[in-house]
């Protein structure tokens, strides 16, 4: 596929501690208006009326990448309002995931956006994506992300339909890792955590992307009360509508094993086709049907206890991220070196050729 310039003279590096406006436009005074987003490397916030009327100026500096060293390869993946690009820098030839974001959007969806920025870019830990930073240009906003070259584990699952049990103790390893990171560190439910936002990649990292619906917390008492996220792996008491807590991601953590583990989404339709007719059926489901298990007849009771310790319809009856590392299944295979590189590599790789 021929490459092709991503064009301007934009900077992708911003000079702390200087702000630049990413909101719709500037004023033709020059000054911002209520509710821009502004970026630097502490990440995004929205500006507000006690700010509006000094604006920060904008510095160059020499060690700048702009956009026109980045060559578009092809586009990897749609979603969440974006498209993401598979991108080259033209001078070291190393490649990134751009992520390229329309904000003619209402207000409520462009804090979203922010509270993503901010999260991606103040996350430092092995098993989140990196975000190399995040700009502004002709009413789109842009993120520089850490290109994972095997794809989504839902693009690995539709390749292996399922996944031998330990190596789904070493994927979960590395999963919990993450969450142990959003939830007890950077107190943050991810909220939208479903096997299309676990990346891949061919050391045989995995890693948690995508905080769109994302919601950083105060404090690990506080309460989320917002409706948001794929249905499929959204926990009962979300459903319908009470307070939930980090334990909501441990919800979808559990179902999202299943489904590795059974080749199939725990929870099927009556006729055992492969769509529900409507989500309100498949939500009803979700509440009022008894939580999912693994067939003790097909896994390890190590496997079946962490599936059930995952799927408590009570979330106070669910272990947390830093609970579950320390599950037997966890540590049942630790004498057995499992090496998922030679496993993602020989499943193929959806992205790493082109």
């Amino acid at each position: 596929m021929k490459k092709g310039s991503l064009g301007s003279n934009l900077k992708l590096t911003l000079p702390p501690p200087d702000e630049v406006s990413i909101s719709k436009f500037l004023t033709q005074s020059g000054t911002f208006m209520d509710g821009d987003l502004l970026v630097n490397r502490e990440g995004v916030r929205i500006v507000s009326h006690r700010e509006v009327e000094v604006p920060p100026p904008i510095q160059a500096s020499d060690n700048q990448m702009i956009l026109a060293d980045l060559d578009a390869i092809k586009v990897i993946g749609k979603g969440n309002g974006g498209v993401v690009q598979l991108v080259q820098h033209k001078w070291t030839h190393q490649f990134f995931a751009l992520k390229v974001i329309q904000m003619n959007i209402e207000e409520s969806i462009r804090k979203q956006i922010a509270q993503e920025l901010k999260i991606d870019q103040s996350s430092q830990c092995p098993n989140i994506v990196v975000c190399y930073q995040s700009f502004y240009e002709n009413g789109a906003i842009s993120i520089i992300l850490e290109y994972m070259d095997g794809g989504s584990l839902a693009d690995l699952l539709k390749k292996v339909k399922t996944i031998p049990e330990f190596y789904l103790a070493a994927i979960c390893k590395q999963v919990l890792q993450g969450l142990c990171y959003l939830h007890h560190e950077k107190h943050i439910i991810h909220r939208d955590f479903k096997p299309s936002n676990l990346l891949i990649n061919h050391r045989g990292e995995i890693k948690i992307t995508d905080f769109g619906v994302s919601a950083i917390k105060a404090s690990t008492s506080e309460q989320a009360n917002t409706f948001v996220g794929t249905y499929n792996y959204m926990s009962p008491e979300r459903i319908v509508g009470s307070n939930y807590s980090y334990k909501s991601d441990i919800w979808s953590l559990g179902l999202v094993l299943l489904e590795c583990a059974t080749g199939q989404f725990p929870y099927t339709p009556p006729d055992q086709s492969e769509a529900w007719d409507n989500f309100f059926e498949l939500m009803s489901a979700i509440v009022e049907q008894p939580p999912s298990c693994a067939p003790s007849d097909q896994f390890s009771p190590e496997f079946c206890s962490f599936i059930s310790a995952c799927v408590q319809k009570d979330p106070k009856d669910r272990l947390s991220a830093q609970d579950l590392l320390r599950h037997p299944f966890i540590s049942m295979y630790d004498d057995v070196h499992i090496d998922l590189s030679p496993y993602f590599t020989e499943a193929g790789s959806p992205l790493a050729t082109f």
